[in-house]
């Protein structure tokens, strides 16, 4: 079972690549985007055109164009992402819609994932792309 799917796994390497160039407003073109997270050139421009409708990235027509995040890294939380490539992250079926299945009432399974899944989306909603570029700064530091 996937939580994150590979495609949103392939958003998110891009969105992390454009929050690296935040700070000197470099754009970067879909072709260095998808160079750099190893995804093919069709599915990174349908990730990027789902990131753009969702106002989380830009694009700048033009020779010098290319795609910027939209919002400081620091004001975009994991679960926004998600929630735009992929939707809701559920962990059973009984917890998609909030009303549960026949067995909710008296089943303990439930109730746990559901404390999981409110771990897991409060967690998501607290990590930003800022928080991401500080973890792999912290990898590569560990590494040297």
């Amino acid at each position: 079972m996937e939580v994150i799917r590979r495609n949103t796994d392939y958003g998110l390497r891009m969105v992390t690549a454009l929050a690296k160039c935040f700070e000197d407003g470099k754009l970067m073109s879909a072709s260095q985007l998808v160079r750099e997270g190893n995804i093919s050139y069709e599915v990174g421009r349908k990730l990027l055109q789902r990131l753009r409708e969702a106002k989380l990235v830009k694009s700048v027509k033009g020779s010098k164009g290319g795609f910027v995040l939209n919002r400081n890294p620091s004001e975009i939380p994991l679960m926004e992402i998600i929630n735009v490539l992929q939707g809701n992250i559920c962990l059973n079926e009984c917890l998609a819609d909030g009303k549960g299945c026949e067995f909710e009432p008296k089943c303990g399974t439930n109730t746990a994932l559901a404390f999981v899944q409110q771990q897991l989306n409060d967690y998501l909603q607290s990590v930003t792309l800022q928080r991401v570029l500080e973890l792999e700064a912290l990898k590569r530091k560990k590494r040297a």
